[in-house]
């Protein structure tokens, strides 16, 4: 931006100083071209002082038209007979065009013809715009001349200090701007930088550095929102690895299983060769339920995870409880049923509820009750939140494991351990998380436990 600003005020400051040369050299002609004409209505219609008569001889003509004529502080001014120099400006005039040879030289060998001659002399001394004006009268024998002319160089020194003025102002104004352009967006671009060197610090293993931030402009909300991607990707870098690590130590027991089974069958045994297979098919069984269950949470982190739309969350309420009576063989109840049109994601809804059901069949006896609800909760902040849950008569979980229970192949010490694949809930967290909410068990070891899905609702939700 200061570049082209100052390629502006260069192109300005150019453009100025070649319309003022060129007004220069016009106001020099100019006035020299005046003078010439009064010269000549002089020559034409002037009477000789002393005779009352024409001028007869050039040389009486040359010292009146001399002493009529004013030079400028610039300017001079002399008269030539016989290729000498006859007449010269008062000593008031400061430029002295007899001091200086070069320049007597040009005068007297254009002097010679009978045309006036306008042009620009340089000599050692300086640059001069000169006229010589031919004088022959009948009286004469001698060529003689009449030269006026300007010191060029003087005069463009003078003119030229306006743009010398204009530049030292120019130069200063563009010196103050970049200082103070240099102050202000070395600030302003002060988070840019630290946002660069985090960068330069992050590696594939360590997106721990954050940018510290200050102000409440632009740039600190950009700061902001880049910790927040930060904190987002270390957080999936995270469970990358714990995923990794995970299924590396989940995978490894059905393969050792199956190996070692495999391994030690007798071929010639049918008993033994039915037992292995059946025990090969179970682990299988339950590996490809971990790769499924692995899938999806892999899945939760896409923006496409989620479909949400209106939904009839009581309608929605009962197709679950005529899904989840295939589960096993329970009392299944509707505690309590809202009736209000909700914006979330219907399949994945009734994917997280039924994984709460298939819990609360495994750890509760037959024939025990099943309970299902859905309500919207009100808080003391005006905000309202869809709460969905799943109770039981089961064995419940103890306190340790209350919190455990949730994390990523965790398991209670009541599980079994070939039950499932132990991501059950971490899928239903997932669930509630990306819709904004979380889950969260009420349990009470030996009686039962109730576990819960709260979902943040909009605005635009509606209740019937």
């Amino acid at each position: 931006m200061m570049l082209l600003v100052g390629l502006a005020l260069v192109a300005a400051g150019t453009a100025s100083f070649a319309v003022q040369r060129h007004e220069l050299n016009d106001r020099l002609d100019e006035s020299l071209i005046r003078t010439v004409k009064e010269f000549e209505v002089l020559t034409e219609t002037g009477v000789d002082p002393r005779t009352m008569d024409r001028f007869k001889h050039a040389e009486d003509l040359l010292y009146i038209a001399m002493q009529r004529t004013l030079p400028s502080p610039k300017q001079g001014m002399l008269s030539l007979v016989a290729d000498k120099v006859r007449w010269t400006a008062p000593d008031i005039v400061q430029t002295r065009l007899e001091d200086d040879p070069e320049f007597i030289e040009w005068a007297k060998s254009v002097q010679g013809t009978n045309h006036i001659r306008l042009g620009t002399v340089e000599t050692e001394i300086t640059t001069y715009r000169a006229v010589v004006v031919p004088v022959s009268l009948p009286a004469d024998h001698e060529h003689s001349a009449f030269v006026l002319a300007y010191d060029y160089s003087a005069e463009a020194i003078a003119n030229d200090r306006n743009f010398m003025i204009y530049s030292a102002v120019g130069g200063s104004v563009m010196l103050v701007a970049a200082l103070a352009a240099w102050l202000v967006v070395g600030r302003m671009l002060e988070p840019i930088r630290r946002l660069q060197t985090t960068a330069q610090q992050i590696s594939e293993t360590d997106v721990s550095q954050r940018i510290e931030v200050s102000g409440n402009d632009e740039f600190a909300e950009l700061t902001v929102t880049v910790n927040e991607m930060l904190d987002r990707l270390d957080g999936a870098l995270s469970a990358q690895r714990q995923l990794l690590d995970d299924v590396g130590h989940e995978l490894r027991t059905p393969v050792t299983i199956i190996n070692g089974h495999l391994e030690l069958m007798d071929p010639n045994d049918p008993e033994d060769v039915a037992q292995s297979r059946d025990i090969a098919v179970d682990e299988l069984r339950r590996m490809s339920l971990l790769i499924n269950d692995l899938v999806t949470l892999a899945k939760s982190n896409r923006t496409d995870f989620l479909q949400v739309k209106p939904v009839e969350v009581g309608k929605l309420l009962d197709d679950i409880l005529d899904k989840a009576r295939g589960l096993g063989a329970r009392q299944w109840r509707v505690d309590y049923r809202t009736e209000a049109t909700v914006a979330l994601d219907p399949i994945r809804t009734t994917q997280a509820m039924l994984q709460l059901c298939a819990n609360a069949v495994k750890f509760s006896a037959e024939d025990s009750r099943i309970g299902l609800g859905n309500e919207i909760i009100r808080d003391a902040h005006g905000g309202t939140t869809l709460r969905w849950w799943v109770s039981d008569a089961g064995v419940g979980i103890q306190a340790e494991d209350l919190e455990r229970i949730f994390e990523r192949f965790g398991r209670g010490q009541n599980s079994v351990r070939s039950s499932g694949s132990g991501l059950g809930l971490n899928i239903v967290q997932a669930i509630a998380e990306t819709h904004g909410g979380r889950v969260w068990v009420n349990s009470e070891y030996g009686k039962g436990s109730t576990f819960y899905i709260d979902m943040p609702l909009s605005t635009g939700s509606k209740e019937a």
